[in-house]
């Protein structure tokens, strides 16, 4: 059955800047800052966290069916779903607005200065879950504020299960409504900055949070990633890459694995060996989609370093 993705659709340009920024940023001059940069390397990338999360679910073999917002500027992104087979009858287009997009400038040191326009995304409650049927499993990932809101309570209501996914959106939200996310909720997702942050923002522990879901998944980078669940904290560790090259997108690669494990019903320790081995193939590629192991390789991957397989 279809695994329902709720979030972002975006464009992600990305520039490099062949010097480091210190060496043109005035620390007694910071209050009258006026800088520019010139950036010979630009590329622009599909990204967006629904668009990355079901690229990699659609490698493993899964179902994703994508909703989420788009602008005019839309249709090369839309063009790519067709080619890839993903469907886009939940993508709404919002007239006169652009396709949510983050601007990246890197210096040599690999510092970022990013500016992001949500444009469309801000638009994402005009798509309402009822609309997509025959639903097993849902995630609900950065988007619109108001969009997150709503496809939490209404997947609640319908009791389709789902994954809470904040990501860089938890500052949108307080203290209670993060509570009433987690209290809705059937799983949570977290790096470890957002969890310490969701458990600031709540006055929670970690542990009084992983009561209320029935897992609650911390990713930790290149120390891999703890489940909590069933009193348990399952820890996972992270796969070797074959080369460490970019990590964007690798935090959305890692959560399709975990939607491909829930639904298939596999033990928490195996949901999450091959989050893992997804976070760990797309680092190595530039990009969020631009990795395309087969799903054979996937397996190979997965029983090379778990001795597990991909069924």
């Amino acid at each position: 059955m279809p695994i329902l993705i709720c979030g972002s659709i975006a464009f992600d340009n990305i520039m490099v800047f062949h010097d480091r920024f210190k060496n043109h940023i005035l620390p007694e001059q910071i209050h009258i800052l006026n800088v520019a940069f010139l950036v010979p390397e630009m590329r622009r990338e599909f990204g967006g966290c629904a668009g990355n999360i079901a690229y990699n679910l659609k490698l493993l073999g899964g179902d994703p069916l994508i909703m989420a917002t788009v602008g005019d500027d839309a249709d090369p992104y839309l063009q790519r779903l067709d080619r890839l087979g993903l469907l886009r009858t939940h993508v709404r287009r919002i007239d006169a607005t652009y396709t949510a997009q983050a601007f990246i400038t890197t210096d040599l040191d690999d510092n970022q200065i990013t500016a992001f326009h949500p444009g469309a995304m801000t638009y994402s409650h005009a798509n309402r879950v009822a609309e997509a049927s025959g639903i097993s499993l849902a995630i609900v990932a950065p988007d619109g504020r108001d969009g997150m809101m709503q496809h939490a309570r209404d997947l609640a209501r319908q009791a389709t299960p789902f994954v809470f996914d904040p990501g860089q959106g938890l500052p949108m939200f307080s203290g209670a409504e993060l509570l009433e996310f987690m209290q809705l909720a059937d799983y949570a997702c977290f790096n470890d900055y957002e969890a310490k942050l969701l458990c600031d923002r709540t006055n929670q522990s970690l542990a009084e949070l992983a009561d209320q879901v029935k897992a609650l998944i911390v990713t930790l980078g290149g120390e891999g990633s703890r489940i909590y669940a069933d009193g348990t904290c399952h820890t996972i560790p992270c796969v070797p890459a074959a080369a460490v090259v970019d990590p964007t997108g690798c935090g959305d690669a890692y959560r399709a694995g975990l939607l491909y494990g829930i639904a298939a019903g596999w033990p928490w320790e195996k949901v999450g060996q091959l989050a893992a081995v997804m976070g760990s193939l797309k680092i190595a590629q530039r990009g969020g989609q631009n990795h395309r192991p087969s799903r054979d390789e996937i397996a190979e991957c997965l029983r090379r370093n778990f001795n597990s397989s991909l069924c």
